[in-house]
């Protein structure tokens, strides 16, 4: 790819009219492969990664110049070509930035359009912010004859003589309408002025002393901050068990980076709850970083984006779509719980952002830094391999030890029928609340219950778009499609049989185990949380501050209660259905079941208490059980990998899938077979189907799933694209290609 120019581009977009026009080559946030050809004649001359206004379809577009080479381009005639209108007054994309661009979208087999689209997610942030109109107050006399309300005595109370204030701002402060501001003002008691707006985002304090860090503690910082000083790229896992503050650790990387006056991004797979990590980040920096996720006001998200394109946001903490952002200076990635399932985007362009930070951290030469207690299969082969660095917490912080781990086998000790919590697990829950602790149940399904059927008939109720049950909820009473978001009142009568009192609810949700927990424990405060609770994550952030400060004896909840919250008073995790995640024919089946039992166990006995674990089980010999009681973790990894190696799965030989879908189910089958017909053979190649997706119909549209295996040494994006070039695909039917699929749906 060519070199690009990242110099500021702050120029007027006049036209240079001793020179001739020349050829540049505009890329479009459009799903296209291919950049078009444009004319320009501005003064200064664009420079590669300028964003510019450009004629496409009738219509202008924003773009982002991808060559200003003397001469490049199509073969298209200097005549046909039309003129770039006007350049963005926008800093240009990084070189690096457009270099990540390319790789990803060659990887991922998508156009780079799409992925530039990414880049580009707000385009109000191309345009500069307008300078503030503030007021102050003229003098300290009031005009003769000006009656003086309450409010407007208020008003110019709070107003300054020296420092401007908004018309919004001053009125909040007052307690005024901002009415009352400008009434003032058409007096000519205060006057407006022009006030440059402040930096959104103020400074980490990098000097700022952190918490005082064990001998293991201070080892590992110490490498990362020499690997930081050095520069250059590489990557390190940071591994370490629960609760030994793996954090603190990398947040001295982050202030090493920050003396060097470089930006630092930390991953994190659920930013909106991640409201611990932010209070221990401004604890330690003495300000807020800057946020970036999808539940961010369009405002804000400009904010940021033009901050980080202006180096004005030194930490950016966000979602797997920070990777994007306009980074002119990166010198620190961190990705957080690395192993996250989350971290894997399958809408759209379809990455993994674990996979894609360590490429944007080689793109801009700088250290990437992975967190977990749980490493993901693909990165320990990496430390094995020597590809990747290791840095290692053996123990809990300040002296806490592991949780004591139990498997319930629910063979012999279950429950009566209609009941989902065993006698041990009940009689450890009245313990632990006999001792004033808390506890935890798990249970990774949302709603009450997963399906329902007719006693009378067996008919059970799906999602008529969707091959899936609809699931019962209480709190709002409907059955939902977890899938598409498809539903419906709980019927009176049996659609199919029509008899009325036959429905019945199989299966517990976490809002079931709710109620049985009531039940149970009718004086105990409880909370449930789940992705979908009422309130979204503010709910959920709101009752994880509850169950810190022990206004909560029992909190139950989904996956996302095993993201890495600290709660003090926790002594107790009781896993509701121990084999759920077994299920199915994902290769990553134990080791995604390991590590998020690991992590919900980890939650258990941080501080000084012991904590106590108990799994309820019907195959407590199963290898992923034996490994969490016996807290071998690694023995676990290793028997998984010799495994993985043995059948040539991932991380060992590279997979890719061809996911095809359509409304007409017979196109779908015949596009299906005909890529099949073309499919690339030989060199160790592989393909498995065409087969329906065990997930046949989502969203109304019928899918088929091909799969390819290949050796590690083999360009699969490459071979995929060549492989789908030589099939025509009819309009109506859409194919998605997964390179290195985690999902088999």
């Amino acid at each position: 790819m060519p070199s690009r120019h990242t110099s500021s581009s702050q120029h007027s977009c006049t036209h240079a009219t001793d020179s001739p026009p020349r050829r540049v080559r505009v890329m479009l946030p459009l799903p296209l492969d291919y950049a078009y050809d444009y004319l320009e004649d501005l003064d200064p001359p664009l420079t590669e990664g300028e964003f510019v206004r450009v004629p496409f379809a009738a219509r202008e577009r924003t773009g982002c110049v991808w060559s200003c080479h003397p001469g490049s381009g199509s073969a298209v005639d200097v005549k046909k070509l039309k003129h770039v209108i006007a350049r963005r007054d926008a800093p240009p994309l990084p070189t690096d930035v457009a270099c990540f661009i390319d790789w990803t979208a060659t990887y991922t087999c998508a156009p780079v359009g799409s992925v530039l689209r990414m880049a580009m997610s707000i385009p109000q942030a191309l345009d500069p912010q307008a300078n503030m109109a503030g007021y102050i107050r003229v003098g300290d006399t009031v005009l003769q004859g000006l009656r003086m309300t309450a409010a407007r005595v208020r008003v110019l109370d709070a107003a300054s003589r020296d420092v401007p204030l908004g018309a919004t701002e001053l009125a909040r402060r007052a307690g005024a309408g901002t009415s009352v501001v400008r009434g003032l003002a058409e007096a000519g008691v205060l006057t407006q002025v022009t006030c440059v707006s402040p930096p959104p985002f103020a400074t980490p304090d990098s000097g700022r002393a952190g918490p005082s860090l064990s001998i293991d503690q201070e080892t590992a910082a110490q490498e990362l901050r020499c690997k930081v000083d050095t520069g250059g790229f590489s990557v390190t896992l940071l591994d370490g068990v629960t609760g030994s503050g793996k954090t603190e650790v990398y947040f001295e990387a982050v202030a090493a980076t920050l003396k060097r006056g470089k930006q630092v991004l930390v991953l994190v797979p659920e930013i909106a709850l991640a409201g611990q990590w932010l209070e221990r980040f401004t604890e330690r920096f003495g300000v807020a970083p800057a946020p970036w996720h999808s539940d961010l006001a369009q405002k804000k998200r400009r904010t940021v984006w033009r901050a980080v394109a202006e180096h004005g946001a030194h930490v950016v903490v966000g979602a797997r779509s920070a990777l994007f952002l306009p980074f002119p200076s990166l010198g620190l990635v961190v990705v957080d719980e690395e192993h996250e399932a989350a971290y894997k985007q399958e809408k759209g362009v379809i990455y993994h952002a674990r996979d894609m930070a360590v490429v944007r951290g080689r793109e801009a030469a700088c250290l990437v830094v992975l967190v977990s207690a749980t490493p993901s299969l693909e990165t320990t082969v990496n430390v094995e391999e020597g590809r990747y660095d290791r840095v290692y917490l053996p123990d809990r912080h300040g002296g806490a030890i592991m949780p004591q781990v139990e498997a319930i086998d629910m063979r012999r000790e279950g429950p009566k029928t209609g009941q989902w919590l065993s006698p041990p697990l009940r009689k450890a829950l009245a313990r632990t609340f006999a001792r004033g602790e808390q506890a935890m149940l798990f249970l990774n399904r949302r709603g009450y219950a997963p399906l329902t059927l007719c006693r009378g008939c067996g008919h059970r109720f799906s999602c008529p778009d969707c091959t899936a049950w609809l699931v019962t909820h209480h709190k709002p009473a409907r059955l939902i499609c977890h899938h598409c978001g498809y539903c419906l009142p709980p019927p009176e009568f049996c659609p199919q049989c029509g008899v009325g009192d036959t429905l019945a609810a199989c299966g517990p949700g976490v809002d079931r185990i709710a109620e049985e927990a009531e039940n149970l424990f009718p004086d105990r405060r409880w909370a449930v949380m789940s992705s979908d609770m009422t309130g979204g994550a503010q709910a959920a952030a709101e009752v994880l501050t509850q169950a810190r400060d022990h206004e909560i004896d029992l909190l139950i909840g989904t996956q996302i209660i095993a993201k890495g919250h600290h709660l003090p008073g926790l002594t107790l995790v009781g896993v509701v259905d121990a084999d759920l995640g077994l299920a199915g024919g994902d290769l990553r089946a134990g080791e995604r079941t390991f590590q998020l039992l690991h992590q919900v166990a980890g939650r258990a006995g941080r501080e000084s208490r012991p904590g106590k674990v108990y799994l309820q089980t019907y195959m407590p010999e199963h290898p992923v059980m034996e490994a969490l009681i016996s807290g071998n973790r690694d023995a676990f990894f290793e028997a998984e990998a010799a495994q993985r190696r043995r059948f040539g799965l991932p991380p060992f030989e590279r997979m890719a899938a061809v996911i095809i879908s359509g409304h007409s189910a017979a196109s779908v089958e015949t596009t299906a077979r005909h890529l099949r017909r073309a499919a690339p053979r030989g060199n160790g190649v592989d393909i498995l189907g065409p087969a329906p997706a065990p997930l046949t119909v989502l969203h109304g549209r019928t899918r088929w799933r091909l799969l390819l295996k290949a050796p590690r040494r083999v360009n699969v994006p490459e071979l995929v694209k060549n492989w789908l070039r030589a099939v025509k695909v009819p309009a109506h039917v859409r194919v998605r290609i997964d390179i290195d699929p985690h999902s088999f749906l």
